[in-house]
This record gives structure tokens, C-alpha cells and sequence, in this order.
């Protein structure tokens, strides 16, 4: 009789267990549906429903281990769609690890020490997930290899850039430099100190010519080689995609945000004052050296060639081309690329670009991206809603636009497809 007590009880929390997660998942794709982009929330329904077959089949078929795949998809997503003190969008996700993990180490010791056995494997639900699966799997794969075989131009719906731009090296390419120069630390106490940046010229360079140029940001915790040499296969990228003719030759300037160790345990700070340090000391220390449309290395020369000039930044560095350049720079600059970050606030966006002194400058591109499993994603979506509303001057499809990556996250396969459009929207 006490056996089939103890059955019953363990039944009953397994049940229990199996309700929390639908509970937890429903207001998890909720949540997702609240953004109104019916991708992600297709995605994360997705995701909820693999992670119900296996507890589903974990409680009916008595076998409480399989919820370690629910523990483990649930902990491998709260990576993806949680960061640190900033992001918890997804933070369902990790409230049904926890659970599914609890049950399955308390639920399998059960097992050991009362003998439960299972009750049967659960072919039918554990099928789906293999059909569901391999559907996605397959779903990645065609489209894939459908993009890397693309011969068109910049399109929203992007898996992979084309092989043609991401394989092998041209014998068109261009060339990195180094440039040191001198700044100041403008978010402290406004000491000198020296930088670094990086600076690509395009193959066959000619210092009589003028070019357009990109000023490229990296994220929390890289540095100025990021974009270009840490991430090599960017360069191979920009040089194929101008040997090729699909853009035309540009210089490209890759900076850090970073000032030694100032504001380490702040980084917004710097995200504000890095406008003083682009405005004051780095451009005119790379366009001075190098020929881009200013004809003069200052104010005036900066504000008259400012169609000719770009700026983008990958996740903090996304937040610094908003609050230091598109919302502090915009008479030197009217090309923007917001990739995985949106944070500026709509105070500070009409007190810039919509101010009296900025309001009639044109805007030609505002580009912003993020992927599907980007925990900025809770950021960028009413974030660039919030710019285009109080921005007339942008309008959707037009000079501005908003792609969201599928299967896609917080990392550089990311920012390689952001890069490999904007470069096909600039200029």
C-alpha cells in the first residue's frame, strides 16, 4: 500500500512539475509576443515546445532524467537572452532550468531508492522532437546555403554572406596600419593620454583621391583589432566585396572606447565621452593622414564632407554610435549602423538631432540589427521604435531600417551579416 502511495505522490510531482514548466512557458512566449515581431516569438514557441515534449514524456513515462535536456536547453538560452545585471528578457527560460534540474536529480534519486520504474518510453512525444528537430536543422542548412550561393545584394532575411564575399583571399587586398594619437581622458579627470586605432586602406590606396570613410566600434570587453584583425575574415570580407565591385573602395577606422582604466566599473560614462575624443583628437588625426572628402581636418572640413563619412558599433560600441555620434555628432556625420544595442534615451535624442541646431540636417541611413536569441533584443525593438517616432526625418524602408538575424545571438556571426549589409547601404 505504501508503494503505491509513494507512486502516486511521485506521479503527482512530476505533473506538477510538467504544469510549472507549461505555465513558465506560456508567459515566456508571452512576453515574446509583446515585442509584436512574430518571428521571435515563433522562435521562442519553438523552443518551449521542445522543451514541453521532454517533460511531457519525463512525467508520463516516469523517467524524471530526460528533464536534464529541458535543465540544459533552459541554462544554454539564459546565455543567450540574459546579461547580467542589464538583461533578464528571458529569464523564464532559467527559472525552468532550475526547476527541470531540481526534478530530475530529486526525481532520479527517487527512482534509485524506491524502485520506481519507468512506465514506458513515450515514442510519440520524443519522435516530435526528433521530426521538430530535424526540421529546424534542415530549415538552417537550406537557407544557408541558399545565401552563400546568393548573387543579389544586401537582403533583411540573411542566414550567411555569400560565399563569393567570405571565402578565400582576393590578390586586391587591402592593408591594415596602425595610428597612434593623442587624447584625453574625458569621462575622468581629462588627463593626456595615447591611443590606438586601426585603419584599413582598400587595395591600390591613392593619397591624391578622396574616400569615403567608416568609423567601426567594437563591444564590452574587446578592443580596436576586433572588428578587422581579431576577426580577420571581416577584412577578407571588405576586400572582396570591393574587388568584386559590390561597394566602392573606402577607408575603414577602427577605435576603442576604452581609455585605459577609467570607469571600469561604469562603462556608460565613456559611451558619452567618446564623443570629445572622436570630435577633438581622432578624426583629425586619421583624416589628416589619410584622403577622405574633408578637405580641411576640422569643424568646417568635418561638417562639409559629412555625407562622405560613417559610423557603427557592435553592442556597447552600438550604444556609443548613439549617444557620441548619431546623438552628438551628427553635423560630422550622416550614416549610422546599430548592431545588437539601442539605450539611448528620448530626452537626449531631442535635445541632438532634433534640437534647433540639428533638426534639419539630413539623415541619410540609420541601419539597426539584432538576432533572434540576442538578449538586446528587449533593447533595440522599442528602442528604434522610440527613434522613429521622434525622428520624422527617418522613415522606415526609406533611410532607415531594422533586421532581425534568425538564429542568431549576441557574437560576431552576427555582426558579420550587420557589417556585410551596411556596407551595401553607406554611401
Amino acid at each position: 500500500m505504501k508503494e503505491k502511495k509513494d507512486f502516486i505522490i511521485f506521479d503527482r510531482i512530476g505533473l506538477t512539475v510538467f504544469l510549472a514548466l507549461c505555465l513558465l512557458a506560456a508567459v515566456q512566449v508571452w512576453k515574446y509576443l509583446g515585442l509584436s515581431l512574430a518571428s521571435m516569438a515563433l522562435t521562442a514557441l519553438t523552443l518551449e515546445v521542445l522543451m514541453l515534449l521532454f517533460a511531457w514524456s519525463a512525467w508520463k513515462g516516469r523517467m524524471p532524467f530526460l528533464l536534464a535536456a529541458v535543465a540544459a536547453g533552459g541554462f544554454v538560452l539564459n546565455s543567450f537572452l540574459n546579461y547580467g545585471d542589464t538583461t533578464h528578457f528571458g529569464s523564464y527560460f532559467v527559472i525552468q532550468a532550475v526547476i527541470a534540474a531540481a526534478w530530475t536529480l530529486l526525481g532520479t534519486a527517487w527512482m534509485i531508492l524506491k524502485k520506481v520504474r519507468p512506465s514506458g518510453i513515450p515514442w510519440v512525444p520524443l519522435a516530435l522532437v526528433l521530426a521538430i528537430a530535424a526540421c529546424t536543422g534542415f530549415l538552417w542548412k537550406s537557407n544557408a546555403d541558399r545565401d552563400r550561393a546568393w548573387e543579389g545584394h544586401a537582403k533583411r532575411m540573411l542566414w550567411a554572406v555569400p560565399a563569393k564575399f567570405d571565402t578565400g583571399e582576393t590578390s586586391e587586398a587591402g592593408t591594415l596600419e596602425e595610428l597612434v594619437y593623442e587624447t584625453k581622458a574625458y569621462a575622468t579627470d581629462g588627463r593626456s593620454v595615447e591611443k590606438r586605432a586601426l585603419v584599413y586602406l582598400p587595395y591600390g590606396y591613392d593619397p591624391d583621391k578622396n574616400y569615403n570613410i567608416l568609423y567601426l566600434m567594437h563591444g564590452t570587453g574587446d578592443d580596436e583589432n576586433y572588428w578587422l584583425q581579431t576577426h580577420a575574415y571581416n577584412k577578407t570580407m571588405l576586400d572582396n566585396m570591393i574587388a568584386l565591385g559590390e561597394i566602392d573602395p573606402l577607408i575603414v577606422v577602427t577605435p576603442t572606447f576604452y581609455v585605459e582604466d577609467d570607469c571600469m566599473d561604469g562603462l556608460d560614462a565613456l559611451t558619452f565621452s567618446f564623443r570629445e575624443e572622436l570630435r577633438n583628437d581622432l578624426m583629425p588625426a586619421a583624416e589628416s593622414r589619410y584622403s577622405t572628402w574633408a578637405e580641411t581636418a576640422d569643424d568646417a572640413g568635418f561638417a562639409a564632407s559629412r555625407d562622405h563619412r560613417a559610423f557603427a558599433g557592435l553592442s556597447r560600441g552600438a550604444v556609443t554610435t548613439a549617444n557620441s555620434v548619431l546623438c552628438g555628432s551628427l553635423d560630422y556625420f550622416s550614416w549610422f549602423g546599430l548592431f545588437s544595442s539601442f539605450r539611448t534615451t528620448r530626452e537626449h535624442i531631442l535635445e541632438t538631432i532634433q534640437s534647433e541646431e540639428e533638426k534639419d540636417l539630413t539623415i541619410h541611413y540609420v541601419y539597426a540589427t539584432t538576432g533572434n536569441f540576442d538578449f538586446a533584443t528587449p533593447y533595440m525593438v522599442p528602442g528604434y521604435r522610440m527613434l522613429c517616432e521622434n525622428v520624422p526625418r527617418l522613415k522606415e524602408g526609406v533611410n532607415t531600417s531594422f533586421d532581425i538575424f534568425p538564429m542568431r545571438y549576441h557574437s560576431i556571426g552576427h555582426w558579420h551579416l550587420s557589417l556585410y549589409n551596411f556596407l551595401q547601404k553607406i554611401f
